[in-house]
């Protein structure tokens, strides 16, 4: 009898949570587009599907040439100021020598070829002390640096694997527009081939600060840390770029080196271990829109040239001091890092035509390049951070001992406190030589030309200054 009373209890609470599971609804719905529960889209259109398809089958078909890279390096740590002195050891003994910590990083990199070369960024392998490079299919080989160029952030490392390698198929960055997809596939914060999705944002970014040489790519796929030296790909899985930087203060912000300025770089890398870069043999700076106006530019660009080597290839080809370098190779120039970047990729030894801005006209001249490495110390091309500003100084005839060292102008003997003159970064002992372009070798001189500056309302001045020359432009009030 009791059994009987259990079992009429059990059937009441079974049909009383029945029915409270109809009331309330399931706990979870589960398809398999098989049973009574449908899928909640039923029809995607098929833009969608063909495009998730497309994804996947790139991801498929290029991860395998993507390879994670990790490094040990030895960092020397920060001493007081007082290391150098050489009662140093004599205090602190072993403690006073030279301490390092060893550290490790993680980085990306692609299969160039089958032969084995990977490339990827210098700062992922710089001052590696082991490189071990770890493949898509769990295989790691130690890894050698062939050759890097800290100038574009690109190295180039080796391996000597015992399988075929998949390599990576290179594209033409040239064709890039914004708005196209972009992929990017990497190792960030250590997981292993990351895959994420964007679109070109930007193409041709310079003046940002990373590298000598830029031509950035900019997109919105993301890249983290762990992502440099990785492949930026486009919907056909070709290379367009190399990521290398992102905005640290922004989101969606990543910097990529557009491949066709690597195929350069790479090539001269696995061939002879470093880069040859061309060389004008100019000192240039920015022109600013004061500077613009004072020579009568009708816009602001361009690169000015503010000294010449003597014998250089600039030299040969007539460019003067104070000609503004409006072209070079059939491209605008917009800046100097352009153009310094226009020169750095021409190959040694090529004649290329440069337009020019003279006097008021457009002048054209053909260089030939040289090598960069053959230019004499400190001829480099500069880059000197100078703003203009108002005129605000005093000047006076240069002394005895400047004229018998040919050296003609006015010296700045004073300037005015807190004056943007001052603020633009004229400095006292400064010589001028000439004012809009008109050489002043004394007081009387100066004063004329500075007079006849007062009707055009800005002045260029290019300022002597020890063995360098540096235009400044002050705007007139």
């Amino acid at each position: 009898m009791k059994s009987v009373r259990l079992l009429v209890v059990f059937l009441i609470l079974s049909t009383i949570l029945s029915a409270c599971k109809k009331k309330e609804g399931a706990l979870l719905y589960e398809s398999d587009r098989k049973e009574s529960v449908p899928a909640p889209v039923q029809e995607v259109p098929k833009d969608i599907l063909n495009t998730q398809q497309a994804f996947t089958s790139l991801v498929k078909k290029v991860t395998p040439s993507v390879v994670n890279i990790s490094t040990i390096g030895k960092k020397k740590l920060v001493r007081p100021f007082f290391e150098g002195s050489p009662f140093f050891e004599d205090f602190f003994g072993d403690m006073g020598r030279p301490q390092y910590r060893r550290e490790s990083s993680l980085g990306s990199g692609f299969i160039l070829n089958k032969e084995g070369y990977i490339v990827t960024n210098d700062h992922v392998v710089r001052d590696a002390e082991t490189i071990q490079v770890k493949l898509s299919n769990e295989s790691v080989y130690t890894g050698k640096v062939i050759g890097s160029d800290p100038k574009t952030d690109i190295a180039v490392i080796k391996i000597s694997a015992k399988e075929p390698l998949p390599a990576a198929v290179l594209g033409d960055s040239s064709k890039l527009q914004v708005g196209q997809w972009a992929v990017a596939i990497g190792n960030p914060f250590g997981l292993d081939r990351t895959v994420t999705v964007g679109v070109v944002s930007a193409t041709g970014r310079s003046n940002m600060g990373i590298e000598t040489y830029e031509d950035f790519i900019q997109t919105d796929a993301s890249i983290n840390p762990g992502n440099s030296g990785g492949p930026l790909l486009n919907i056909y899985g070709e290379v367009i770029g190399i990521n290398t930087a992102i905005v640290a203060a922004g989101q969606g912000i990543g910097f990529a080196i557009p491949v066709n300025m690597a195929k350069q770089v790479v090539t001269q890398l696995i061939t002879k271990g470093n880069v040859s870069r061309g060389w004008l043999g100019v000192s240039i700076q920015s022109v600013t829109e004061e500077m613009a106006k004072s020579f009568g530019l009708p816009k602001t660009g361009g690169a000015l040239v503010n000294d010449v080597v003597p014998g250089g290839p600039a030299a040969k080809a007539g460019i003067m001091q104070g000609d503004i370098i409006t072209g070079f190779n059939g491209e605008s120039v917009k800046d100097v890092r352009q153009l310094q970047r226009l020169v750095g990729e021409t190959p040694i030894g090529k004649k290329v035509d440069i337009t020019l801005y003279r006097d008021g006209k457009e002048v054209k001249a053909s260089v030939t390049t040289a090598p960069a490495d053959s230019a004499p110390a400190q001829s480099q091309m500069q880059r000197p951070e100078r703003e203009a500003g108002m005129l605000g100084l005093s000047v006076e005839e240069v002394g005895p001992e400047m004229r018998r060292r040919g050296i003609t102008g006015v010296v700045v003997s004073d300037l005015e406190p807190g004056g943007i003159a001052e603020e633009s970064g004229i400095q006292r002992g400064d010589v001028i030589v000439s004012v809009n372009q008109r050489k002043v070798r004394n007081l009387a001189e100066y004063q004329k030309a500075m007079k006849d500056a007062n009707n055009r309302g800005a002045v260029a001045l290019l300022v002597r200054r020890g063995n360098a020359n540096i235009y400044f432009a002050l705007k007139l009030r």
